[in-house]
């Protein structure tokens, strides 16, 4: 069986490559250095969605579907740099050449690692082989659109056409999930801002395990799940979130009650 990593980043402006691009002062606050992107990304585009490269990974989460276990975790420690998180993700990737499962990661989680793995100067030969190492890896390799390696699920259910694109917050709690609980990507600079690290990173974990579900719903649609083993896959997910003493794990789990 091979391993399934369902993965999810969490982004702030990256204000160290700002002040270097835009030859700014190490004295300009980092909130004046991100609104100064902001407002010329608003007159360029219309929105302050700053492009891909300028993002900073401040936390990664993962779910590990493998052999008979189960588990969702925040790579690294809050302290850790963005390159040390990244790189943890890399090798996670080297050990267990797992199915990548995401959603949105071809358009934003993936191509923001790829910039930031370049800036860093991280290697990560298992995810960019594409058959020069591994034959199997011409036909199926994580870097093409529609090969299976990594499944972008949103893309995947829109039949990558953009404008059918789905909010995984929404696709969640109509399947029965619990969604987001408290937090979205709008909030994450802000609280980043304040020191809440940890929050966001909670945050980051309940959007893996919204992922994940929703992966398993998917699983029942192609019929790789009987309806049994659907069931089944959810009991486990359950039954180990429930072994964790973690405020953000309780809400989820009674959010996820009350809408079965």
């Amino acid at each position: 069986m091979t391993p399934t990593l369902v993965f999810d980043i969490e982004t702030v402006p990256d204000v160290a490559g700002l002040r270097t691009l835009h030859g700014l002062s190490a004295d300009m606050p980092d909130a004046q250095v991100a609104e100064l992107a902001f407002q010329q990304r608003r007159q360029a585009t219309g929105n302050d969605f700053l492009q891909l490269h300028l993002q900073r990974v401040v936390a990664i989460s993962c779910a590990l579907r493998e052999r008979d276990s189960f588990r969702v975790w925040t790579l690294g420690t809050p302290e850790d740099s963005e390159a040390e998180i990244i790189r943890r993700f890399y090798e996670g990737i080297e050990k267990y050449t797992p199915q990548l499962v995401s959603w949105n990661g071809g358009g934003f989680d993936l191509p923001v690692l790829h910039y930031r793995a370049l800036i860093h100067g991280i290697q990560a030969p298992r995810y960019w082989d594409m058959g020069e190492d591994d034959r199997e890896f011409k036909w199926n390799n994580y870097i093409s659109r529609y090969h299976t390696r990594h499944l972008d699920l949103m893309d995947l259910m829109a039949l990558y056409q953009p404008r059918a694109n789905a909010p995984l917050d929404q696709i969640a709690q109509l399947c029965g999930f619990p969604g987001k609980l408290g937090m979205d990507g709008s909030k994450v600079w802000g609280a980043f801002q304040s020191g809440e690290i940890v929050a966001i990173r909670n945050y980051c974990e309940t959007d893996v395990a919204n992922t994940y579900l929703v992966f398993l719903r998917f699983q029942l649609l192609r019929g790789v799940f009987t309806p049994a083993q659907y069931q089944d896959e959810c009991d486990l997910v359950r039954s180990q979130l429930a072994k964790i003493d973690a405020a953000h794990w309780r809400e989820f789990l009674d959010a996820w009650k009350t809408n079965v």
